[in-house]
């Protein structure tokens, strides 16, 4: 089997595509309904974080990929053996079984070196979560996997069918990773601090300025002695 690469030799690349990628129009409701359900579960990705120390909007975006959110499939691979005293027969086959999604979540991130990472930033995420998937997209030469960049201006086609099956013409209808995950940043700003992205706050407006109060008008001589003025004016002109 290739090798897989290093955290250095994905950092850049991440970091790039992170600053650069949107939601393309047609998916961005999608992306909305599972941002939302995730947040709504977000006792019960806790419950596996506390457990794990991986966060639980990391547990919450591999959740919607493996599973579409359904807390009906395990986190390893989506299979729907919650309680039914089976085992996982996809990849990775033979865990179980379990009684609960947490356990079964448990199992799934403890087996994997996501469980290792210890600095949850945006690019610590991606190179966590595109390994818990596996490096396909590497090795057939396509540094932008689809199971984090389905749904954007990123994701470029092909993907894996079935499992060790690639197709460079497919397009991955379903959501990635990252996609999700920026629109529970926007929804959850305590996301936001607990990968350390900085937002600026929305600017406070000015105030209005106080209206100049306008002058006040000059006294005006009463009519009288207006009158009485103007006619001692035209005694003594006539004097002259």
């Amino acid at each position: 089997m290739a090798k897989a690469p290093t955290f250095e030799e994905r950092k850049a690349h991440y970091e790039a595509q992170w600053s650069i990628m949107t939601v393309k129009p047609e998916r961005a409701s999608s992306v909305d309904r599972s941002a939302r359900l995730a947040i709504s579960n977000k006792s019960r990705y806790l419950a596996v974080a506390n457990a794990t120390k991986v966060p639980w909007f990391v547990i919450a975006i591999i959740h919607m990929r493996e599973a579409s959110g359904s807390f009906a499939g395990v986190l390893h691979n989506g299979e729907h053996i919650i309680g039914t005293g089976r085992k996982t027969k996809l990849v990775p086959a033979g865990r179980g079984p379990f009684s609960t999604w947490e356990a079964a979540a448990i199992d799934a991130l403890k087996m994997h070196p996501i469980s290792k990472i210890t600095v949850w930033d945006i690019p610590h995420i991606c190179y966590g979560t595109e390994a818990y998937n596996g490096w396909g997209y590497w090795w057939h030469g396509d540094k932008s996997s689809a199971y984090l960049w389905a749904g954007t201006n990123i994701d470029g086609g092909g993907k894996y069918v079935a499992d060790g099956v690639w197709s460079s013409s497919a397009q991955d209808a379903q959501n990635g990773c990252m996609a999700v995950l920026k629109r529970i940043i926007a929804l959850d700003p305590t996301v936001a601090v607990a990968i350390g992205i900085h937002t600026e706050p929305a600017p406070t407006p000015a105030p209005a300025p106080k209206p100049t109060p306008a002058p006040a008008p000059a006294p005006q001589k009463s009519s009288w002695l207006s009158s009485l003025l103007g006619a001692l004016a035209a005694i003594f002109k006539r004097k002259k």
